[in-house]
């Protein structure tokens, strides 16, 4: 089940810090005000998060943190954070991404969006930092020249450049010899050895990690270099949204293996987090008997939208079309839209215009009225309703339109989407420019290299 953030916890147990060092961060209050203007501290000490509230944009309470999940990678490069461990109502443990996480600080948490509230089970490949990291022996190195037993008190994690999250240092217990006390001290990440464990998901970690800055499309494109057996090893360790990038850039007939390869649970998973109409293209082409299967165990908003999908024809406006453009009543403002069109999870073409409808906003919504355009938004003031700046000059299209006449839609307006409606005049979804080309090209354009410049 994915909802709202909106949750109360009672648990009244207390964190346990131990003696973890001051973390670098800033204590902050939890009023709504000061959770609007919180950031997230650059330097995060994991111990010090045991407990911590997690809560929504509003400061309402979602549940306490309970463990931090990392993929382990090679000693080379450290551990990334793939998400968070919160524990909601009914002592329930969910998995919270990390691209959720708008604040990381040792006085709360705050998340925003929908959080998914099947419960939270360990996969291969992901470690839990308090839960299998903590007091784990390990050897320090490049330390007074020779190498160190300790075992591990703390972590602390950073957020890099590029918005990932990794472990940067180790808090460690070093062990005192005959007559002597042990001692604590802090150590890079890459003075550490033993901390990555050899598995036997340890090969295709290795390998993913020379993958780990690829964009989906290239990494899709280096996959199908691989055997089928590694193909898939690389696969069941990637997290499930950037899988799910990934299998959108690849052929159908690999992207059927590996969903195949994957269990039913982590298929649906997988799934959800696809856009629909590349998901419903996906299910289309399994067999029957596993397409019901796994539409039965996603949850039914998203089940739903695909199965309204596999009622158009590939090679029409419904079936190029994604049920998730991004939709505002005409009582919003300007500054409205574009918070919304903002959201870095949103492709390009999607972000480039809000659908103005009467409610209900879900599609299939309400009546259509109209487009507002990201550059006529930028040009008005943030209090104006988006009412009066809506374009309703662009006809829309309905569903059944066939491909040539959606293609002379876009080359005779400049279109990069195209609101489609049903005969009530209800917003159905849209078909982006991208799907657009990707229904044009040859079914077999994903096999060959991608090159630029010519080269």
């Amino acid at each position: 089940m994915e909802v709202a953030i909106a949750a109360d916890v009672t648990d009244r147990s207390q964190p346990r810090h131990g003696g973890t060092p001051v973390t670098e961060m800033r204590e902050s209050s939890r009023s709504s005000a000061s959770l609007d203007a919180v950031t997230s501290a650059t330097r995060v000490f994991v111990a010090r998060l045991a407990g911590a509230g997690v809560f929504d944009p509003q400061a309402d309470q979602v549940g306490k943190l309970r463990d931090i999940v990392v993929l382990l990678r090679s000693e080379r490069r450290p551990p990334r954070v793939l998400g968070l461990v919160v524990e909601v109502v009914g002592r329930r443990r969910i998995f919270v991404p990390m691209t959720r996480v708008s604040t990381l600080d040792a006085g709360q948490v705050v998340v925003r969006g929908a959080v998914n509230l099947r419960r939270f089970e360990q996969r291969p490949g992901e470690s839990l930092i308090m839960g299998d990291l903590f007091d784990r022996r390990v050897t320090l190195t490049g330390i007074n020249d020779s190498a160190t037993e300790a075992s591990v008190v703390d972590l602390a994690i950073e957020q890099e450049s590029n918005g990932d999250w990794v472990v940067t240092q180790v808090y460690v217990r070093q062990r005192g010899g005959l007559r002597r006390r042990s001692h604590t001290r802090m150590v890079d990440y890459n003075q550490v050895t033993g901390l990555t464990l050899a598995t036997p998901e340890q090969g295709a970690e290795e390998l993913l990690a020379t993958f780990e800055d690829l964009r989906a499309a290239d990494l899709a494109a280096a996959l199908q270099d691989l055997s089928a057996k590694r193909r898939v090893e690389v696969a069941r360790t990637l997290d499930d949204e950037r899988l799910a990038d990934v299998l959108e850039e690849l052929p159908e007939d690999d992207q059927v293996e590996i969903l195949q390869m994957l269990e039913a649970e982590r298929a649906a998973d997988v799934l959800e987090e696809m856009n629909p109409d590349d998901a419903a293209d996906l299910i289309s082409e399994l067999p029957p008997e596993q397409a019901a299967d796994l539409l039965e165990r996603m949850e039914p908003d998203d089940a739903a939208d695909i199965r309204r999908l596999l009622t158009y024809d590939d090679y029409t406006a419904g079936g190029m079309m994604t049920t998730e453009p991004v939709v505002l009543g005409p009582d919003a403002t300007v500054a409205d839209a574009l918070a919304r069109v903002r959201n870095p999870d949103l492709p390009p073409a999607l972000a480039g215009q809000v659908y103005i409808v009467r409610p209900p906003m879900e599609t299939p919504t309400g009546r259509y009225l109209g487009t507002c355009h990201f550059q006529r938004l930028l040009r008005e003031p943030p209090a104006t309703l988006v009412s009066s700046v809506v374009d309703a000059a662009l006809e829309p299209i309905r569903p059944e339109a066939p491909l040539g006449e959606v293609a002379r839609y876009f080359a005779a307006y400049n279109l990069v989407a195209l609101p489609v409606v049903d005969e009530a005049d209800r917003l159905l979804g849209a078909v982006t420019v991208d799907d657009l080309i990707d229904h044009m090209l040859p079914q077999d354009w994903r096999d060959g290299p991608l090159k630029s410049g010519g080269a």
